[in-house]
């Protein structure tokens, strides 16, 4: 792999990542980033995004049809996503026990899972 040089652009683009407690959309990643970088395109953000996708440091998800980033090394975990706010958490605890190789009622065999949970936050839920 070709080592890449590191700017402040990817350098603000990766903490954002790291430091979010779930998936974010690309236009939530562009919203945070302006925040230390005014000047921030959009092009640059998903330039930024595909590279780390291509390097393993992050991986798409896709709830609802869009297309989220999360960091990638995070082991088996689902999601919840705020019906009120919009925001998708990362939940690492899984409520399904269905292991991989699970035969399934009708002949399906079970190789993974994705759990997306809906309902409110606790931030959201403190405001009522």
């Amino acid at each position: 792999m070709t080592a890449t040089r590191s700017t402040r652009q990817r350098d603000v683009i990766t903490r954002i990542m790291q430091a979010a407690q779930g998936p974010l959309a690309v236009a939530d990643v562009h919203d945070r980033a302006r925040s230390d970088l005014p000047g921030l395109g959009i092009a640059t953000v998903y330039r930024t995004l595909k590279l780390l996708t291509d390097q393993g440091r992050i991986h798409p998800v896709t709830l609802d049809g869009e297309t989220l980033y999360e960091t990638s090394g995070q082991g088996h975990h689902h999601h919840f996503s705020c019906q009120d706010c919009g925001r998708v958490f990362t939940l690492h605890t899984c409520p399904v026990a269905l292991p991989s190789g699970t035969v399934y009622p009708g002949g399906f065999i079970v190789r993974a899972h994705e759990v997306t949970l809906y309902g409110q936050c606790p931030d959201c839920a403190a405001r009522v």
